[in-house]
């Protein structure tokens, strides 16, 4: 038997035991991991030093560096909450969806029930062990989880603390060891992609090409999401301030996510409509990628204005229109292209979109009803912020990953995401036979019975 069987047998194996565990139980493992992710908080900082050093000496892009430092700001402390916040939120296995009485004591029921195992591949960032940790045990699904290269040494440390503390407490809350494994070399990915037996869904986390290469390598379901081409279109209603400060939010708050503005869609007819171009160059830094009417229009407007200097000027490129409105920048560089209406707008991010999330701003309720109707993105926003796109904004505690496909899961894919349904008949001794459409003449009663106060 290969390593790679066996971690989907094992994995297998301990998902068929935590789909029985109590929500309690479940959730008492996750506070233990909390607990001790933060008491090994030195050691696990001193192993992303480590990636990070490597990191820098390899050359590796500013955008995947900022993803790998898990120490900056409250991103540590951020990871903590989210497995709290997983563990608060309300039990996703066994909801009863649906309950139809057949007949006299012959019941069906529609219940929510975990997916199984789930092998989760991610590249840079160190946090998503925790996330996937958290959210596959709190929905009773064993996890295989994959992380980059870059950030072998915080993955090794992370994975040594929950381990431990797994097995530690596995004789106090029954979540059995394999609940959660941790791997490191291409060979084992390779190798687990072709256990279609054993693992019921792949969620690649990073580059498009990591996406790409995985839904051509194996029949698992794949659920993910390749690009953020995320835009944010100004509507000739739209406010000048909400829209010099949603723009600059979307672009500058953390311009490596896959929510961040990529592409900024100007109606020329807003009033004052280059002060959000001026505010997200100045402000912002942003590097403007202007198409050729937009950069003739906007520099006028500056000279006009005498505000035309060397540091607006510094920041003008001309847009590459065969590459730049199907890219994800991550970095502070933004294209700028005029349209005449909601219409065309809905057109353009139709046409470029990866389909994760865009935006309006606009006052005019029936452009924005447009927008948010015509758009075929997993998020849609009407004045606000693309980087609202989380899970963890969501309320869901922490996400999975973001998908853009339209089968089973999309956007934010949190605990909801990672169950499905099966149907339980309850009956007292009934058979098909004695009923119409199976040989028998008992006719079906099909009523569907109230589940607001019902519990099975």
């Amino acid at each position: 038997m290969s390593s790679s069987e066996q971690i989907a047998k094992n994995a297998r194996r301990a998902g068929n035991i935590l789909k029985t565990i109590s929500d309690e139980n479940r959730s008492k493992v996750l506070y233990k991991i909390h607990d001790e992710l933060k008491e090994n908080a030195s050691s696990i900082e001193k192993a992303n030093k480590l990636d990070l050093q490597a990191a820098a000496e390899s050359g590796l892009a500013q955008s995947l560096m900022k993803r790998l430092d898990l120490f900056k700001g409250d991103k540590f402390d951020t990871m903590l909450q989210g497995i709290k916040d997983v563990a608060e939120l309300e039990d996703p296995v066994g909801k009863l969806k649906l309950a139809r009485q057949l007949d006299e004591d012959l019941v069906l029921y529609q219940v929510t029930a975990p997916v199984g195992v789930l092998l989760v591949i991610f590249e840079s960032r160190p946090e998503v062990i925790a996330n996937i940790t958290a959210l596959a045990i709190k929905s009773g699904n064993a996890g295989i989880l994959k992380g980059g290269k870059e950030s072998v040494n915080t993955f090794r440390e992370m994975a040594r603390v929950i381990n431990s503390t797994i097995a530690k407490y596995e004789k106090d809350t029954g979540v059995p060891v394999g609940s959660v494994q941790l791997i490191e070399t291409r060979e084992d990915v390779s190798g687990l992609l072709t256990q279609d037996e054993y693992i019921d869904l792949v969620v690649p986390r990073g580059s498009n090409a990591l996406v790409r290469k995985i839904k051509a390598s194996t029949k698992i379901p794949v659920l993910g999401h390749a690009d953020g081409i995320c835009s944010i279109y100004l509507d000739a209603d739209a406010d000048l301030e909400k829209a010099k400060r949603i723009t600059l939010d979307a672009k500058t708050n953390y311009p490596a996510g896959c929510n961040a503005m990529e592409t900024l869609l100007v109606n020329p007819k807003l009033a004052k409509w280059w002060k959000v171009l001026e505010h997200l160059s100045r402000k912002g830094d942003v590097t403007l990628h202007l198409a050729s009417d937009v950069k003739e229009a906007y520099v006028e407007k500056l000279k006009e204005e005498n505000a035309f200097d060397e540091e607006v000027r510094s920041k003008i490129v001309d847009v590459d229109e065969s590459t730049d409105f199907d890219r994800e920048f991550l970095s502070l560089d933004c294209a700028v292209k005029f349209v005449e209406s909601t219409k065309e707008a809905v057109e353009h991010i139709n046409h470029h979109s990866s389909k994760h999330t865009d935006a309006i701003i606009t006052e005019n309720e029936a452009h924005a009803e447009l927008f948010l109707k015509g758009i075929d993105s997993a998020g849609v926003y009407w004045n606000a912020s693309t980087r609202f796109a989380d899970g963890f904004r969501y309320g869901f505690g922490t996400e999975v990953g973001i998908s853009t496909s339209k089968i089973h899961a999309r956007g934010p894919v949190g605990l909801d995401g990672l169950v499905t349904y099966q149907y339980q008949i309850r009956g007292t001794g009934q058979v098909a036979s004695d009923y119409l459409g199976a040989g028998g003449k008992r006719a079906f009663v099909h009523k569907d019975l109230d589940i607001s106060q019902m519990t099975i």
